[in-house]
């Protein structure tokens, strides 16, 4: 008896141990995400343990004066530092689940900040592997109004080994079963340059645009390769539909968005975008999938939100697109149609930097990223791919500095880079500096404690247009 009741209060000092621990990691990992005061970690574990336990302690014993006792002081401490700690972090967790999978996720090695080698890496992947035991929770409160089931049909990844810069499409001999076919990493065509509308799309007359089989008749008809074909359905999707801003701020009043209705109106949000695609392939025998998951976006938060595109098979190989976000850009109050083809056919390394479908097979990956290595990366467009760069530094969604944030790229093509920051929240920005570079490094001077979205673009010459590829969020806390 005596020594279950040893291994008993073994298991519960151990559990002592580490709930406190798991406590001052919840919160300081918050602290260190929303670029808080480190002293309320100090303070709140130093509430949990020791303070509030000794008080309740001291509180129940004058209650329970004449009452002698059955379990010892330290007994009694033991077990209440492991209740308040229990409840707090389940409090936490409770009241803020995405919140706090996301600092978890993302800022959980805090305390490894300036620090490598291999033990410390692993320590990092320790941390991120527990943060990732968290997951179910993140997924079970995020609300994806595009949400479908997955499609029956799964791609099989293949490892290419290759970089996002050199990545080329499996051979169109190597046949697969259509049930399990083979993975193509990016569109030979791609990054598109210098390729405007499909003529099929800009020169259609307009007695085609009858119907969506009419249209997707007449594209086949103009356009035999099938790569072009699925381009030109894309160039449609985007160049035809406008995004309806007032569905999206009020989702209570949105129209239909099956393909139908978005064909006749000529407006959608993503999801009637996606689903235009999928009727337009259908007609003519082209097999495009909706995925539904969650996007990132330079003009949301790290988390992003829910978000619907395509998957499109290709001589039995697929490849991923995005109409919705090739068809322009929103603001506050509006949609201002910009035709591009970014999100056509790019590699499924630099897809994934902003779209996260919610079965990980699609994306097309060897080996998926989970939710917290997605929410780990920059926030990238596929245009810094484009133009040849490679980024070195830093890796991460967010990082700390103490006043100057450095940005670090290999610029092998020379292109014209220049930066700007602003305040998180604030829309004046400010230029990094007076120069542009063709330089390897970038130094924005922050100029107080704070949070801030430094905003990289490139150019092909020093004096002419930029446009974004990218957006690191940096905090500085003194």
């Amino acid at each position: 008896m005596a020594v279950i009741v040893g291994l008993i209060k073994l298991v519960l000092y151990g559990l002592v141990f580490c709930t406190p621990i798991l406590g001052v990691w919840l919160v300081s990992s918050l602290v260190a995400f929303t670029n808080g005061p480190m002293g309320l970690t100090i303070f709140s574990g130093l509430l949990f343990f020791p303070l509030l336990p000794i008080l309740w302690d001291l509180w129940a014993q004058r209650k329970r004066r004449s009452q002698p006792g059955i379990l010892t002081w330290g007994d009694r401490i033991t077990l209440r530092t492991l209740v308040l700690n229990v409840l707090f972090i389940a409090a936490l967790l409770a009241l803020r689940p995405e919140t706090a999978f996301l600092a978890l996720s993302t800022r959980g090695d805090w305390m490894l900040d300036g620090r490598s080698g291999q033990p410390v890496e692993w320590v990092r992947q320790s941390l991120f592997k527990t943060a990732g035991g968290l997951e179910w929770l993140y997924s079970s409160v995020r609300q994806n109004p595009y949400r479908q089931d997955a499609p029956t049909i799964r791609p099989r990844p293949t490892d290419l080994g290759q970089t996002a810069s050199s990545r080329q499409p499996i051979s169109s001999d190597q046949t697969t079963s259509p049930s399990t076919p083979s993975v193509s990493q990016a569109a030979s065509n791609w990054p598109w340059t210098g390729m405007g509308l499909h003529p099929a799309v800009a020169q259609m007359p307009a007695n085609v645009e009858t119907s969506i089989a009419s249209v997707a008749q007449y594209i086949a008809q103009q356009e035999p390769d099938p790569m072009l074909r699925i381009k030109a359905l894309h160039d449609y999707v985007a160049d035809r539909v406008a995004y309806d801003v007032p569905a999206l701020r009020n989702p209570s009043a949105r129209p239909s968005q099956d393909a139908n209705t978005v064909f006749r109106t000529h407006k959608a949000v993503c999801e009637g975008y996606a689903r235009l695609m999928v009727a337009l392939g259908e007609e003519i025998g082209e097999t495009i999938l909706y995925i539904s998951g969650d996007s990132r976006s330079l003009s949301n938060d790290l988390s992003g939100q829910g978000h619907a595109w395509n998957a499109a098979q290709i001589n039995g190989n697929w490849y991923l697109l995005d109409a919705t976000w090739d068809s322009g850009f929103v603001d506050d109050t509006s949609f201002t149609k910009a035709y591009k083809t970014d999100y056509l056919l790019p590699p499924a390394d630099v897809m994934v930097m902003s779209h996260l479908p919610e079965d990980p097979a699609w994306q097309l990956l060897a080996k998926p990223l989970s939710i917290g290595e997605f929410l780990r990366q920059p926030m990238l467009r596929p245009s810094f791919f484009a133009q040849g760069l490679r980024l070195i530094s830093p890796d991460r969604s967010q990082s700390h500095v103490e006043r100057e944030a450095t940005i670090q790229l290999e610029n092998p093509d020379q292109r014209w880079i220049m930066a700007s920051y602003r305040r998180k929240g604030s829309q004046q920005q400010e230029r990094c500096s007076d120069e542009t570079s063709q330089g390897p490094t970038l130094t924005c001077t922050l100029p107080s404690a704070g949070t801030y979205h430094v905003m990289l673009f490139v150019g092909d010459e020093a004096y002419g247009s930029y446009s974004s590829v990218g957006q690191f969020e940096f905090n500085r806390r003194s």
